[in-house]
């Protein structure tokens, strides 16, 4: 079965870094569009920032531009989301998800979805 997992969240202090990890089972991440979306109490869901796999073409929000990078290793079946200059605001459960669509921030074209790892950032 299609499985997502993401992994390394944490509590940092502003302006520290997090490295986030989704790993894929059950699909080779190769042929997937993956994105990274996040989710605040009391807020819509947003996307943060995606990759095509399968050509390594990265798209992110304006809100991460220059603090984000998103890679992948495709050996491994995973996607990363390094995170730096981290604000309060940054605080939220992120996601990891595929698409078989497109690289894009929408989360509505993205099908199969992780748990999430929680990302709390202190001022």
């Amino acid at each position: 079965e299609v499985q997502l997992q993401a992994s390394g969240g944490g509590l940092v202090q502003a302006g520290g870094s997090l490295r986030l990890s989704c790993t894929a089972s059950g699909f080779t991440t190769d042929d997937y569009a993956i994105g990274w979306f996040r989710q605040a109490p009391g807020k819509e869901r947003e996307g943060v920032s995606c990759i095509e796999s399968s050509d390594d073409s990265t798209y992110y929000a304006d809100s991460v531009k220059g603090r984000f990078t998103i890679s992948s290793d495709n050996a491994k079946n995973t996607v990363y989301l390094q995170m730096n200059s981290l604000k309060p605001e940054d605080t939220a459960v992120y996601y990891c998800a595929a698409s078989l669509v497109a690289g894009t921030l929408l989360p509505g074209l993205y099908g199969f979805w992780g748990q999430g790892t929680q990302v709390t950032v202190s001022s």
